[in-house]
């Protein structure tokens, strides 16, 4: 089987882009998802879980070029954050690596909360009431109990986390622009190679990534096969 050749640089940017991404989403996810799944009584409490989940959901909807855009200008001199950081870190996080995790990290934030917040909802509650009863901790009832249940829900996140990652292009494009090797991923080297009319190059690159698409997709349908 012939593998088509690509960019490996940008290739290998790009997986560690969406790893890291997908790794860190996982950690501030699920604490945000189990806190987003339990029911309030309070009014205004509900109130701020709404707006945390639809503050959560704007990447849907929002246009990337729009959520880019306010990232660029969040990381730069013009606001009191991007002066911070640039006082903190000696340069501003624009057209960097490290502020393309950040720009992928808020625009594929839903795809990580959302199947847990439904596997967190899902959970039996009398379940982990009872290993409390039993002795167990809040953290190892949690470990022991509630994690075993939403093992699907992780990886369905994970993948979703990472594919979505892999074909970002307005986000990292307004964020990180063009830099060789720092910031050109092969969503961007394919929107290179199509402006140079290189469209055999184009090809190849495309057929990378709906490849890695593909897979992603069969391993979050194969998971939801396996658990009917």
């Amino acid at each position: 089987m012939h593998i088509p050749a690509v960019d490996s640089t940008a290739l290998g940017l790009t997986l560690r882009l969406a790893g890291l991404t997908t790794l860190c989403l996982l950690l501030l996810a699920t604490p945000l998802a189990a806190w987003l799944a339990v029911p309030d009584a309070a009014r205004g409490l509900r109130w701020l879980r709404r707006a945390v989940q639809a503050a959560v959901a704007l990447p849907l909807v929002l246009p990337p070029t729009v959520l880019g855009f306010y990232l660029l200008l969040g990381m730069g001199p013009l606001t009191a954050l991007g002066r911070w950081l640039i006082a903190r870190l000696g340069h501003s996080l624009a057209f960097t690596f490290w502020g393309l995790l950040v720009g992928s990290m808020i625009y594929s934030l839903p795809f990580a909360v959302q199947p847990l917040v439904v596997a967190f909802a899902g959970v039996d509650r009398g379940l982990v009431e009872t290993a409390r009863v039993l002795g167990a901790t809040p953290l190892g009832a949690f470990r022991r109990v509630v994690l075993p249940l939403m093992r699907g829900s992780f990886v369905t996140a994970a993948v979703l986390t990472f594919a979505h990652t892999v074909g970002e292009f307005g986000v990292v494009l307004m964020v990180g622009g063009d830099i060789p090797g720092v910031t050109r991923t092969l969503s961007i080297a394919i929107f290179d190679q199509v402006q140079e009319m290189d469209y055999a190059a184009a090809n190849r690159t495309a057929l990378w990534l709906v490849g890695l698409s593909f897979v992603a997709l069969l391993a979050v349908l194969g998971r939801a096969r396996h658990e009917r």
